[in-house]
């Protein structure tokens, strides 16, 4: 049976040309459509869709107030259309802190360089989401998160982000020392991430890197809003920033982000990228793969939700370093692809529930 999707939109044109999309799959079907944010709240109740493409700006209830009171009264798997401008970045980071899953580019172009390719990668998502729709509907209803308070000084006091599911990890110390955290994710990536840094005390030991799959439109937002959240230093990183503890630096989105000098004392390189053989910019593999070279044996690499297999080379070159390498375990993704291309090649050593992984970096690291 067909994954049932519900479109909301308040533009016409685009109602017709995302259900056309969606429906030229066999494994959906679109049971209706809403024209702003208090339909698609009405709608989500009555006809249960497995997956609701949601805009942003809409008339009487914006994209963002609807994905909050879904969640709230019927969740369901939410896929964001977002416009590639700063205001666009920041109105998407809100509606995945309310309970979307996902987001894509409203203009189409900006997804890929045909409309054929543009549908397909549609498609993928919103079937990606659907399968997910029962775990989603479980583990995504709250997102509730300290605020920093407002002083001068990052507090060192541990936030408590309320948990979804109980604690699992049975991660043992294995006595190795670190001089570098590596993080690796894509969709659902920003609200895990969040999730996981939140929890980082600001004397944290090692410098942090992270690679999320996002446009270069939203990881400078990203970044800021990570840094108004946690105790440790959040920020899109820059060529020639020196790697310091305590501080985590985001890939830029349409970059690469490299690795130069020796462990202990090593600089972040930001390049461009033409090359047509690497899908992601910026891409795990790339920048795992630098760090193997530049520390060796001395990360402790983690793999998190998100499509496709995009990490699982990079990781691997850290485990024949000797590095260590986690992924999160299936339960807890928004979607498992990622760490599963780690630990079905046999490369992780742990699979590990989203909300145990603070716990385990800071047992594994001190």
């Amino acid at each position: 049976m067909a994954y049932k999707v519900l479109v909301v939109d308040d533009s016409s044109f685009f109602r017709r040309r995302v259900s056309d999309i969606i429906n030229s799959d066999k494994n959906l079907t679109v049971i209706d459509v809403a024209v702003n944010g208090i339909e698609a709240v009405e709608k989500a109740k009555q006809l249960k869709p497995d997956v609701i493409t949601m805009d942003i700006e809409m008339p009487l209830l914006n994209g963002i107030e609807a994905v909050k009171q879904i969640m709230a009264s019927s969740p369901t798997a939410i896929l964001m259309f977002s416009s590639l401008t700063h205001q666009g970045a920041k109105a998407t980071l809100e509606a995945l802190d309310a309970g979307a899953l996902d987001f894509l580019p409203k203009k189409f172009n900006e997804i890929a360089k045909t409309s054929s390719d543009a549908g397909s990668v549609l498609r993928q998502r919103v079937l990606e989401l659907a399968r997910k729709r029962g775990r989603a509907s479980t583990r995504f209803t709250a997102r509730t998160v300290a605020r920093k308070p407002v002083t001068s000084e990052k507090s060192s006091v541990h936030r408590q982000v309320e948990p979804t599911r109980a604690s699992t990890s049975t991660v043992k110390k294995s006595g190795k020392s670190y001089q570098l955290l590596a993080i690796g994710t894509s969709t659902g990536g920003p609200v895990a991430l969040q999730k996981v840094l939140t929890q980082l005390p600001s004397d944290f030991p090692l410098p942090i890197i992270m690679v999320q799959h996002m446009p270069a439109a939203f990881t400078k937002a990203f970044a800021s809003r990570l840094d108004s959240l946690c105790n440790i230093s959040v920020k899109e990183a820059e060529n020639g920033d020196i790697l310091k503890p305590g501080c985590a630096y985001l890939a830029p989105g349409g970059m690469q982000m490299v690795f130069e000098g020796k462990a202990g004392a090593a600089k972040i390189k930001v390049m461009t990228d033409e090359s047509e053989r690497v899908a992601f910019k910026p891409s795990v593999d790339i920048s795992f793969g630098s760090a193997a070279k530049v520390f060796g044996e001395s990360v402790l690499s983690i793999i998190l939700t998100g499509m496709g297999s995009d990490g699982r080379d990079g990781c691997r070159l850290l485990k024949a370093n000797g590095s260590t390498v986690w992924a999160q375990d299936e339960e807890s993704c928004v979607v498992y692809g990622m760490p599963q291309a780690v630990t079905n090649a046999g490369i992780s050593s742990a699979s590990i529930s989203l909300l145990d992984f603070p716990k385990a970096i800071l047992k594994e690291v001190q």
